[in-house]
């Protein structure tokens, strides 16, 4: 079963300096319908508008990822971190039991378009901590690339859930495959082009969730970068 949700419904807003796009409820958006998905419990596509950004907040028991489109943004936290995420890296967050952060746009010139996500983790009160690494589009190319898995595996960053998160680009007319476990369940979210899921078409901002189909399909239509979620 693939239950579609369209880009044209999402909450969000325009706040000048920040442009977004909620796939699911979140501050002031609410959609008892659309809460989250499985262990997925935030996907937000925001454009950063230059030097704008969110100033220093807390989090606390949630896996942060923040995948970068276009620009770049920079991050400090509490930890002493201090590091500019630019496409194609993989960044992931543990709150834990807290963490203060803040993230900015340190262009003059050129927004930041990212999904910034989070993921319910399997248990609160973990250690708060930073990991980021860069995959380069070669390894994404025509092939769904692994970026965040609850093991790290192939070097992806490692989440505190049962979870993976895979990431492909694809020309028109290429074609990805993912094999669902037993008892698992995806969450396909089109970042960039437009795509045919098991047949379904998706465009920009669509994403789709996905139960009872033991073999995904996804086709490129258009120049596409695909983000694929695996979830218990």
């Amino acid at each position: 079963m693939i239950t579609i949700r369209h880009s044209i419904e999402r909450g969000g807003g325009d706040y000048g300096w920040l442009k977004t796009h909620h796939t699911f409820s979140f501050n002031d958006y609410w959609d008892e319908k659309w809460m989250g998905f499985r262990s997925l419990r935030v996907i937000n596509e925001d454009f950063v508008a230059p030097g704008g950004g969110f100033p220093t907040h807390p989090h606390r028991d949630m896996e942060i990822i923040t995948y970068i489109l276009s620009g770049k943004l920079e991050h400090k936290d509490s930890l002493g971190t201090g590091s500019v995420i630019l496409p194609g890296d993989g960044q992931r967050m543990t709150a834990g039991r807290g963490i203060r952060h803040s993230e900015f746009n340190p262009s003059t010139t050129d927004s930041a378009h990212l999904l910034q996500i989070w993921i319910l983790p399997d248990k609160q009160g973990h250690e708060p901590s930073y990991e980021q690494k860069s995959f380069p589009e070669a390894e994404k190319r025509g092939k769904l690339r692994l970026i965040a898995s609850n093991d790290g595996a192939d070097g992806s960053v490692k989440i505190n859930q049962d979870a993976k998160l895979f990431v492909s680009l694809l020309a028109p007319g290429e074609e990805v495959k993912h094999t669902l476990g037993a008892k698992r369940h995806a969450w396909v979210q089109v970042a960039k082009g437009e795509i045919e899921l098991n047949g379904e078409k998706l465009n920009q901002g669509d994403g789709a969730a996905v139960s009872d189909e033991a073999l995904l399909r996804i086709r490129a239509t258009k120049e596409a970068e695909v983000l694929l979620f695996d979830l218990a």
